[in-house]
């Protein structure tokens, strides 16, 4: 295996060359006939670079070099770099940043990673357009991209300067937000998008990088797959393979049309679209995800090779409006566009990256001009950017202070949800100094009956959000619902979580055998906490599913339970490609923690151990690394040491909540109540609204000092006000100090919740006992 895959490498490592000797023959009508030894390679198609296609596709490829994608990284030089370099000077927390030449290259004066002042060499740019970053390359093969970036847009519309991504953080060399921490690495971060065919070259003994590209930007085998089977199809008359040498045909719009009747408002496809193959390419990296394994191209599954992110909390609110920036696709997929048929090029020139058509016409191709670009239907100034059909339907968000970007959700305004689920809306964003009572009002005034929208999980998502009762059937129904988009039932099931009703373990167990992928892999992710022996019967099956990512899945959760034996080779299959993925991710210390995770789940503890210290050499400031580490020690009798590392790690991350709780709860164990209780305070006061943090410094307070426990019970509660063991505590401490009518209204509150809840009946029981002077 070891001699195979060195000679690979070899290969690999002869390919540019080769490559370009190919190009360059093809190019000039050199190429008489292709060598025998070239006839298996041919099978296995190369990168030959976007150059190779000029010569065919010269308008596609003119189109192409206009755009982002060609420009998405360079070569620092007089015609790439586009910031002040002429001693320029910016300050930022205290720090003053010089930007100047020298000899033709270009430098920064900045603070490194150890705080201290040093001059830093610029080697690449990174993109071009509202604003453009730079690379620094250190000795051990890292790229680290500065967090001060340059403003590109023209003065009159405020560009023309130096900004900070982060202005109101204040973000110094301890913080893992820094230009030259983990979070603004390029090798991981940023390079696969941003480059063609990139191999990260990452190795773990020695921790270093060897990062290559077949391209240095977004080239056209970027979305096409490599070209050389089609320079030999091209070249041998472009006749016979209907796939023309490609590895995938972006052929979902040809020969299509969509059509509309005289009566009709909005037009349908033709013949429906029976594939997704240029929203998969697009979503490579127009979405929010995680790469767990190398080489993917046009044609190959996605999931093989990219795992994309749900409508997540914190990443998305909850009826699907983008929060972070979270890169169209998923965005888009929810959409009743993309339910009718609606691909990205549709709206999208490819090579130019320009919108086919300007304006609302966009719109109108489609959606009937004389309904829908007209004061009747959105009510504004025909004038006015309100009238613009993306104002309403496609708001923006602005994210690296400058970039706004639109939303593809393509929702119907809702300021009625606003109201009631605390979401955004279009007409608020405008109209600021308005409430949301006001812009639902407005509709109705001009739509009697308003139109509810395509996205219906809203209410379902923020009960469960919230903790409100019946949320978890609501989860369920979700889930089975084949009317909602595949990524809306995906996420469904992430949000079960724990599951607690024979209602949501059949949703879940029927999720394993949807056709969708990511559903499966998230209903598999809910079941985690069911005993090993379900879990085997359950997700076996899974081992051999036909998507990488999903088997990978399955074989974490069965890492400690009784695989029968006439499973073992899928699951030893399947967990090699689940570890593959872990190896991949090496250089990133959530990848190591995971690995410890895993080997944990094993019984390996020392192994485990090997990973958190790696994990924390890579990263000093991943906080959950010490908390797993900190658990080992004391699993393992030392709770010395355990307490040792959550020190350090405190002095590294001094306002970690998370760090803070953790040394609390060793030093209690430890029979230390005083020393603890100043940790558990800390951790609530710097994470008020958990409530995890809230019930254990409750807990803590309340042998010496119940009434400010209760308080702090109470202030949580405002933020968690569904959360059982919030108001079961409340009752008690309550009672305790003898208020009844208050631990009786939480009673209520707890069989509200849990109508069945026999602990609920005692403590209402209790009060009212109290509350008549009779004895508990």
């Amino acid at each position: 295996m070891l001699i195979t895959l060195s000679l690979l490498w070899a290969l690999r490592s002869s390919r540019p060359l080769l490559r370009w000797l190919l190009a360059a023959a093809l190019l000039a009508g050199l190429v008489g006939g292709w060598p025998d030894s070239n006839e298996a390679r041919a099978a296995q198609p190369e990168f030959v670079g976007s150059q190779a296609c000029a010569s065919c596709h010269l308008r596609e490829h003119q189109a192409w070099q206009s755009s982002q994608h060609a420009q998405a990284m360079q070569h620092a030089s007089a015609a790439t770099v586009l910031g002040n370099f002429d001693d320029a000077r910016f300050t930022y927390a205290g720090v003053e940043t010089r930007f100047y030449q020298r000899d033709g290259r270009y430098f920064v004066y900045t603070d490194g990673p150890d705080g201290q002042l040093a001059e830093f060499e610029i080697r690449y740019t990174f993109g071009v357009e509202p604003l453009q970053q730079y690379l620094v390359e250190f000795p051990d093969g890292r790229l680290q991209a500065l967090s001060i970036a340059w403003d590109s847009r023209p003065a009159s519309a405020g560009g023309q300067r130096w900004f900070h991504l982060y202005p109101d953080a204040e973000v110094d060399h301890r913080d893992p937000l820094h230009w030259t921490r983990p979070a603004q690495n390029w090798n991981h971060m940023c390079a696969d998008c941003h480059s063609t065919n990139l191999r990260k070259g990452y190795d773990s003994s020695r921790d270093r990088f060897a990062t290559r590209w077949a391209e240095i930007s977004v080239g056209c085998e970027a979305c096409h797959g490599p070209g050389s089977a089609h320079l030999q199809w091209a070249r041998q008359g472009a006749g016979g393979e209907a796939h023309k040498g490609l590895t995938l045909l972006l052929d979902e719009r040809k020969g299509i049309s969509w059509r509309r009747s005289l009566e009709q408002l909005t037009a349908h496809r033709e013949s429906p679209l029976e594939s997704r193959k240029e929203q998969q390419v697009c979503a490579q990296c127009h979405s929010r995800r995680l790469q767990v394994a190398e080489g993917y191209h046009a044609g190959k599954p996605l999931a093989d090779h990219y795992l994309p992110a749900l409508l997540e909390p914190g990443l998305y609110y909850p009826d699907g409006q983008q929060r972070e920036e979270v890169f169209v696709s998923a965005s888009f997929e929810q959409s009743r566009m993309h339910a009718a048929g609606v691909t990205c090029s549709d709206c999208h020139e490819p090579h130019s990256q320009q919108l086919r058509v300007q304006g609302n016409a966009l719109c109108t191709q489609c959606h009937a001009q004389s309904h829908y670009d007209s004061p009747r239907h959105h009510f504004h100034d025909e004038a006015s950017p309100s009238a613009q059909c993306v104002s309403c339907h496609m708001p923006e968000t602005t994210y690296m202070v400058i970039d706004p970007r639109r939303d593809h959700s393509l929702r119907i305004p809702r300021p009625d949800l606003s109201a009631s689920l605390d979401t955004p809306n279009a007409c608020n964003q405008c109209h600021a100094d308005r409430s949301t009572a006001w812009a639902a009002e407005a509709i109705r005034r001009h739509h009697p009956e308003p139109r509810q929208g395509y996205q219906q999980f809203a209410a379902s998502w923020s009960a469960a959000e919230r903790g409100l009762p019946g949320a978890t059937a609501a989860l369920a129904r979700l889930l089975s619902d084949p009317r909602q988009p595949a990524l809306v039932r995906a996420s469904s099931a992430r949000r079960l979580g724990q599951p607690d009703s024979p209602q949501a373990l059949d949703a879940l167990r029927q999720g394993l055998a949807d056709p969708d992928a990511q559903v499966r892999r998230a209903s598999l992710g809910a079941l985690e906490s069911l005993p090993a022996a379900r879990r085997v019967q359950w997700i076996a099956p899974l081992l051999s599913d036909p998507v990488r990512s999903v088997r990978a899945e399955a074989a974490r959760l069965l890492a400690d339970a009784p695989v029968p034996e006439e499973l073992q080779a899928s699951f030893a299959s399947a967990l090699e490609e689940y570890e593959a993925q872990l190896r991949f991710n090496a250089d990133r210390a959530d990848a190591r923690t995971e690995l410890a995770s895993l080997r944990r789940r094993q019984g390996l503890q020392l192994a485990a151990m090997e990973q958190l210290n790696a994990a924390l050499r890579l990263d000093p400031l991943y906080e959950p690394a010490y908390v797993e580490l900190a658990d080992l020690q004391r699993q393992a009798g030392d709770e010395a040491r355990a307490t040792a590392l959550l020190e350090e790690g405190l002095r590294q991350r001094p306002q970690s909540a998370l760090l803070h709780y953790a040394l609390g709860l060793g030093l209690v164990r430890q029979q230390r109540q005083a020393e603890a209780l100043p940790h558990l305070q800390k951790s609530h006061e710097l994470a008020p609204t958990d409530a995890r943090y809230g019930l254990t410094l409750a807990l803590a307070l309340h042998p010496g000092q119940p009434r400010q426990a209760l308080q702090v019970l109470e202030r949580v509660l405002k933020s968690r006000p569904h959360d059982t063991n919030l108001l079961w505590l409340a009752a008690v401490y309550s009672l305790e100090q003898g208020q009844a009518p208050r631990a009786a209204g939480y009673a209520e509150r707890l069989l509200r919740l849990n109508p069945t809840s026999t602990k609920a009946v005692t403590l209402l029981n209790l009060a009212r006992r109290q509350a008549d002077g009779q004895p508990r």
